[in-house]
C-alpha cells in the first residue's frame, strides 16, 4: 500500500511540473515585450531574467518541451504499472484514458488559461526557476537543436525570421490597435506612416520646381523684400540668371537682420552674400535617411536634383513630418486647393495633387510607384497624353480627364466605383 501510495504522489507531483511547463511557455511567449523592457529599466531584475530568457528563445523552447516531456511520459508510465498492476492489461487502456484526461486538464488547459490571462504576473514567477532549469537541461537541449538544425539545414527550412517578417508582424500589431476606436486609427496610421519612411523616396514628396517660389538675385533689393514678404516661406531659393542656377538658400531671419543692420537701407543689401549654400540632395533619397540628415546637419531645407543634375524641387522638414502626422498648416500657409468633393460622389482633383496625399486623406489604395502625381497616374495608365474627355479604368477608379493645359493634365475627375455600381463620397 505505501508504495501504491508514493507512486499516486509521484504522478501528482509530475502533473504539478508538467503544469508549470505548460504555464511558462505560455506565460513567456504572451507576457508584453514592451512592459517587461520598462520595468527591466526601472531595475525590476525578474524583468530581466524574462528579457534574458526571451533572447534566446530556441533555448528557452527546447527546455521547457524537454522538461514537459519528460514529466509526462515519467507519469503515464507510472500510471500505467500502477493500473496494470491493479487491472492486468486492461490496465494499459484505463491508465491512457485516465492521463490523457488529468494531463489534459490540470498540466495544460487550466495552467495555459490562467497564464494566458495573467502573462506578465506568471512569467515575473517563473523566471527565475525555469532559468535554473533551462541551465541543468542544456547540454541535453543543445544536444538536440543541433539534430534539429541538421534535418532543417537537410530539408530546406533553415535560417531565422526575416527583417521582413519582424516589419510585417510590427504592421500586423499596429493594424490590430488601429480597429479600437477612432484615436487608436489615428495613431496607427502615424506609426505606419514612420514604418513607411524607408520606402518612400524625396521625389514622392517634394514640391516641385514649377511651384516654387524663388527670388532672382539680379532684382532690385527693394524688390527682393517685397517678394519675401508676400511668400508665405521662410526660407526661398535664389538664382542668378536662370532658374537652375541655385546659388544659395534665403532665410527671412537673416534678410531682416541685414535690414536692420542697415538702418533700413535697400540699396546696401547684398543677397547673394546673406543667402546660406544651397544644399543638394538626390531625388531617390528616402525620407528617413533625409531626416536623420536634416537632425545631423541641422538643417530644415534642401534642394532635390535628378540623376543629370537638374532641379527637380525642394523638400523640408516640415514636408516630411507631415508623411507622419498628416498636414501642418499655420497661419502663413497658403489654403491647399485641389480636391473638391462633388454633389454626385465623384472628385474633381487637381493635377499636380500628391498620390500619398489622396491615399492618406481618403484611404483610397492609388499605386504611387509609377507615379508621383494624380497626373502622373493618368499619364501611366494612359501610355500617352489623353485629350480632354478621354476617361480610364483603375481597379476600383475611373478617371477623366477634365482639363489640359499643353501637354499638362491639369484637373481629373475621380469616381470610386462600388460593388453595387455606386460612386460615393470620397470621405
Amino acid at each position: 500500500m505505501s508504495e501504491t501510495i508514493l507512486i499516486v504522489i509521484a504522478i501528482a507531483v509530475l502533473l504539478v511540473l508538467s503544469a508549470f511547463f505548460s504555464g511558462s511557455e505560455t506565460a513567456l511567449t504572451a507576457a508584453s515585450r514592451p512592459r517587461m523592457h520598462v520595468r527591466e529599466k526601472r531595475g525590476n531584475k525578474r524583468a530581466g531574467k524574462v528579457n534574458r530568457l526571451r533572447e534566446r528563445q530556441e533555448r528557452l523552447i527546447g527546455g521547457i518541451l524537454f522538461g514537459n516531456n519528460l514529466v509526462n511520459i515519467s507519469a503515464s508510465a507510472l500510471a500505467t504499472s500502477l493500473l496494470i498492476g491493479w487491472f492486468g492489461d486492461a490496465g494499459v487502456a484505463y491508465a491512457t484514458l485516465v492521463m490523457t484526461l488529468l494531463v489534459l486538464i490540470f498540466a495544460e488547459i487550466l495552467p495555459k488559461t490562467y497564464a494566458i490571462r495573467h502573462p506578465d504576473r506568471i512569467a515575473l514567477f517563473v523566471a527565475p526557476a525555469l532559468r535554473t532549469v533551462i541551465m541543468v537541461f542544456s547540454p541535453v537541449t543543445q544536444l538536440l537543436h543541433k539534430v534539429v538544425d541538421g534535418i532543417l539545414v537537410v530539408a530546406g527550412g533553415g535560417g531565422g525570421r526575416s527583417e521582413e517578417a519582424l516589419e510585417e508582424e510590427l504592421r500586423g500589431a499596429i493594424d490590430l490597435h488601429a480597429v479600437t476606436d477612432d484615436e487608436a486609427a489615428r495613431e496607427g496610421l502615424m506609426l505606419r506612416s514612420i514604418l513607411d519612411l524607408a520606402d518612400v523616396e524625396v521625389a514622392q514628396i517634394m514640391t516641385h520646381r514649377k511651384t516654387v517660389h524663388m527670388i532672382d538675385a539680379n532684382d532690385p533689393a527693394e524688390d527682393i523684400v517685397s517678394q519675401v514678404l508676400d511668400s508665405p516661406y521662410t526660407r526661398i531659393p535664389v538664382f542668378r540668371d536662370h532658374p537652375e542656377n541655385i546659388v544659395g538658400v534665403l532665410h527671412v531671419k537673416d534678410l531682416l537682420r541685414q535690414v536692420q543692420a542697415n538702418n533700413g537701407r535697400f540699396d546696401k543689401l547684398d543677397i547673394a552674400g546673406i543667402a546660406t549654400v544651397p544644399w543638394f540632395i538626390p531625388d531617390t533619397t528616402t525620407l528617413l535617411y533625409q531626416l536623420q540628415a536634416f537632425r545631423r546637419r541641422r538643417e530644415h531645407f534642401a534642394l532635390v536634383v535628378d540623376e543629370y543634375g537638374a532641379l527637380m524641387g525642394v523638400v523640408s522638414l516640415e514636408d516630411i513630418l507631415e508623411e507622419i502626422v498628416g498636414e501642418i498648416d499655420d497661419e502663413h500657409d497658403l489654403p491647399v486647393a485641389g480636391v473638391r468633393p462633388q454633389a454626385d460622389g465623384s472628385t474633381l482633383i487637381d493635377g499636380s495633387v500628391h498620390i500619398r496625399d489622396l491615399n492618406r486623406q481618403f484611404d483610397w489604395n492609388l499605386p504611387d510607384d509609377e507615379a508621383t502625381t494624380l497626373a502622373g497616374l493618368v499619364l501611366h495608365v494612359a501610355r500617352s497624353i489623353p485629350d480632354v474627355g478621354q476617361s480610364f479604368a483603375l481597379d476600383d477608379f475611373r478617371f477623366e480627364v477634365m482639363a489640359r493645359k499643353g501637354n499638362q493634365i491639369t484637373s481629373v475627375r475621380a469616381v470610386r466605383r462600388q460593388t453595387d455600381g455606386t460612386a460615393p463620397h470620397p470621405g
